[in-house]
């Protein structure tokens, strides 16, 4: 048997098999492709990252979908950062400023960041524009202070959300956009209503993480912040905290820094549906006999353009 002569007739052949094997489809190559970003939880609420494709399922309104693309590494991240620099934050400001250092610290040479601070709807104030520039980023941090004003959550929220989904990506890049927000939660003044940013919301593909400082507030005031607060990050895939204390923020800022980097992508194309309709969007797992429960996490549905 002539060695050479079988080595190159078996390279030929995968040379073939690799030519007609389909390519996974991405968002560039299909504009309908609908994206999720999926946080994997175990009962801890420990990040799981060792979940492979075929444990997944994806149901759009109840009906199964193909999974197209799946992904589970790093990929670049557009956030934003809401600093609530009402009065109330007074105590809590310094570490909270701290905290979102941590964050900005750890970014990535890729990531692009920009920073809001706001209080009523008249002081809702972009101090860095989107950049790559860690320093810059610091910068805008320690030039934050408090003020006296009535807070409009809702209108921060609304405008930096805009804002956020305007911000171009580059072709053929799959980025994670998210919203960080620390407030109290107490919605005050705002223009824009409470079922208008959501509907914003569910039109763009962007994760909430929300640092709620409520326990200092009236019990109908608490009760109204807790409920806005674990919605945005419920219904977008986020997650949410109510810190005790603002010796808790250096854990919640690694948590964060954690949660917005261990995700995976999945990408399904589906059927032809109506436009500027809500579709409801499910993703489980399949549960192993001796592992512990894992839940998957995102959002909760999307609006069709």
């Amino acid at each position: 048997m002539n060695l050479r002569r079988v080595i190159v007739s078996l390279l030929l052949i995968a040379s073939v098999c690799l030519l007609v094997m389909p390519a996974p489809v991405s968002k560039a190559q299909n504009p309908d492709m609908v994206v999720l970003h999926v946080r994997v939880t175990d009962p801890t609420d420990k990040a799981v990252r060792d979940v492979p494709q075929t444990a997944f399922q994806v149901t759009e309104d109840g009906v199964p979908q193909k999974i197209e693309l799946f992904m589970n590494e790093e990929i670049p991240l557009t956030y934003g950062l809401m600093i609530d620099s009402s009065g109330s934050l007074h105590d809590q400001f310094e570490a909270i400023v701290n905290a979102t250092r941590n964050i900005v610290s750890a970014n990535k040479d890729s990531d692009e960041t920009f920073l809001v601070r706001f209080i009523s709807s008249d002081k809702i104030e972009t101090l860095q524009e989107f950049t790559t520039d860690k320093k810059q980023l610091l910068d805008g941090l320690d030039s934050l202070y408090i003020e006296g004003g009535a807070t409009a959550l809702l209108d921060a929220i609304y405008l930096s959300a805009d804002h956020l989904a305007k911000h171009p990506t580059p072709a053929g890049q799959l980025r994670r956009k998210v919203l960080i927000l620390v407030t109290d939660g107490d919605e005050r003044t705002s223009y824009y209503k409470k079922e208008q940013l959501f509907k914003l919301l569910a039109s763009t593909d962007t994760q909430m993480f929300t640092i709620g400082f409520t326990k200092d507030l009236k019990p109908a005031q608490r009760d109204k912040a807790v409920k806005l607060l674990t919605q945005l990050a419920s219904e977008t895939g986020g997650r949410t905290f109510f810190p005790g204390s603002k010796d808790e923020l250096q854990r919640i800022s690694a948590d964060i820094i954690n949660d917005i980097r261990t995700q995976y992508v999945i990408g399904y194309v589906p059927a032809a549906g109506a436009k500027n309709s809500f579709h409801k969007v499910l993703v489980s797992i399949n549960q192993g006999a001796e592992q512990d429960k894992r839940v998957a996490i995102t959002r909760v549905g999307y609006a069709r353009k």
